[in-house]
């Protein structure tokens, strides 16, 4: 396909997380600080105990476009591992794909006795 018959979309921003293996080490660490791609304000490192993963917000026509691109970061970045690309249920809102057949609506809520 020429780029002459592709289809051009709208361009939009879109949230969802990178996971990774493992935390990231002290050396992992050090290096991400250095790391002026990571410092655009469209990735950020969310940590907790035995836990990392990079929230991110990437413009592009299609949410495979934006992890393509979010995931171009970690080639400079040896070592890191993403284990999953996830959607909580305020991404799936915010990227315009919350339905019921995706997110089920809660359970009505039952009046106390």
């Amino acid at each position: 396909m020429t780029d002459s018959q592709r289809v051009t979309g709208t361009v939009r921003n879109w949230y969802f997380s990178l996971v990774l293996d493992a935390p990231l080490t002290e050396d992992q660490s050090n290096t991400l600080d250095h790391l002026d791609r990571f410092n655009d304000g469209r990735i950020g490192l969310a940590v907790r105990p035995g836990y990392s993963r990079f929230l991110c917000s990437f413009e592009a026509e299609t949410l495979t476009e934006a992890v393509a691109e979010a995931l171009g970061f970690f080639e400079e970045f040896p070592g890191v591992l993403i284990r999953s690309v996830e959607m909580d249920h305020f991404d799936l809102r915010d990227n315009g794909m919350a339905t019921p057949a995706v997110v089920p609506t809660p359970p009505p809520v039952k009046a106390a006795p």
